[in-house]
């Protein structure tokens, strides 16, 4: 039998529907031997957990052996089930039900399919790691489709990586509503990035290629500063500039930086898949 599905009795009973489901939901399932409907519904349910790996425990109730608990929690027919939550009823349902609504009645009470990988992102940005949170939240962000506070908590990632362009591009489809005090900080941390990576230097080598785009060496030298200044992708895109116009350029030196920042990313970003695919449709 799976972990996730046990054998209530009246020594564990205490334990499995009141302790455990402090820390995650229980689904009781009452039954009895002569129920007939109940043999259909408790395969489905066993399916369901052992889908489910632990999102929620399976407590299965002989209900003629375990009267009192079954009279105490107000069970009128076979099958019934009963979803607790710290210690108390919250959902339930009586008799046979579609596999699909079933599956809507869980999923009011259990963690969102992305709270798992904000979960393991937040443990790594504790470690100050970054880079292997970053594809986790980001996945959690799809998952969500694109829902905004896990938004500002990718900017944020982000912006710790100096990855400024890509930042706003998240905090600008924020809608209204949402823009709470997590936002308005991630906005204040994207300007000051801004304002410290706009050096004289760079200033003058973005004038340089202005006045004359098809300069190569400023256009060179003005990524160079990019990378430097976490402007990934507008140095990844002036570095292919170089390269569709002159794949050797310097002995290879612009080539090797393109590749060099694209390795700097980690596998799995999105950026690097993006850049890894245009580095290759040139060069094949």
């Amino acid at each position: 039998m799976s972990p996730h599905i046990v054998d209530v009795t009246q020594e564990n009973a205490q334990q499995i529907l009141i302790e455990e489901s402090q820390s995650r939901p229980v689904v009781i399932d009452f039954w009895a031997d002569w129920c007939e409907p109940c043999k259909t519904l408790m395969p489905l349910l066993e399916k369901l957990a052992v889908e489910y790996n632990g999102q929620f425990l399976l407590a299965k109730v002989n209900a003629d052996e375990l009267q009192p608990i079954a009279q105490q929690l107000g069970v009128k027919s076979l099958p019934t089930v009963m979803i607790m939550v710290n210690g108390q009823p919250v959902d339930g349902f009586a008799g046979v039900q579609p596999e699909n609504d079933i599956r809507a009645i869980l999923q009011k009470h259990l963690p969102a399919p992305w709270a798992a990988l904000i979960e393991q992102a937040n443990e790594l940005m504790e470690q100050d790691n970054f880079q292997d949170a970053l594809p986790l939240l980001l996945q959690a962000y799809q998952d969500s489709e694109n829902k905004p506070a896990i938004g500002v908590g990718l900017a944020q990632v982000y912006l710790h990586l100096g990855r400024c362009d890509e930042a706003e591009a998240i905090l600008d489809v924020v809608p209204m509503a949402d823009q709470d005090q997590v936002y308005e900080q991630a906005m204040a941390q994207l300007k000051l990035k801004r304002e410290a990576a706009q050096s004289p230097e760079l200033q003058a080598l973005e004038e340089q290629h202005t006045a004359d785009p098809a300069d190569l060496s400023v256009s060179y030298l003005l990524s160079i500063q990019y990378s430097q200044n976490a402007r990934v992708r507008e140095a990844l895109e002036l570095l292919m500039s170089i390269l569709r116009k002159d794949l050797g350029y310097e002995n290879g030196a612009a080539k090797k930086a393109f590749m060099d920042i694209v390795a700097s990313l980690g596998a799995g970003d999105p950026l690097a898949s993006e850049y890894q695919r245009k580095i290759y449709t040139l060069l094949y």
